[in-house]
């Protein structure tokens, strides 16, 4: 009878366990973060794959609409106390490959410097240029090039 009480009462304490995290994340971080308009992909959650930190042709400034959004998701990964972030920034296939894997890592440098700008850790924020690869968008069209001239911001815990 001992024995029996005692697995059983194993059983339910290990049922009152607080939720695993989530990559590292507690539930309150990761609602923040889907709500703020991350997904989750294979590196994390991440927000802006397909846009709207956006750039224009052969541009690494942020266009005041912009620089609101990225403010904005900031100021939700601060508040959420997520300091650790990585930007990654694209280019279309327009130019030579040096000069636009050079191109993409100053739109993740202004990416970075936005965050900082609203409290993250610069130290905590790693900047990766991508150039050409990984596009979301067709480049044989206008619209494709224009959706691939982008940054992404990307959460993932260790």
């Amino acid at each position: 009878m001992c024995v029996a009480s005692a697995v059983l009462l194993c059983l339910l304490l290990g049922g009152c366990k607080t939720p695993p995290l989530h990559r590292g994340l507690t539930q309150t971080q990761v609602t923040a973060l889907k709500s703020a308009g991350f997904h989750e992909t294979e590196q994390g959650f991440e927000f802006g794959s397909a846009g709207p930190i956006l750039f224009d042709f052969d541009r690494y400034n942020l266009r005041p609409d912009i620089r609101r959004i990225v403010t904005r998701i900031g100021k939700t990964l601060r508040s959420a106390g997520i300091n650790g972030v990585r930007v990654y920034g694209y280019s279309d296939e327009e130019g030579e490959a040096s000069y636009d894997l050079e191109l993409s890592r100053r739109r993740a440098e202004v990416v970075e410097i936005e965050l900082v700008d609203v409290g993250l850790d610069g130290k905590q924020i790693a900047v990766v240029g991508k150039g050409k690869s990984d596009p979301v968008g067709d480049n044989r069209t206008v619209a494709g090039r224009a959706q691939n001239r982008r940054a992404a911001i990307v959460v993932s815990p260790r």
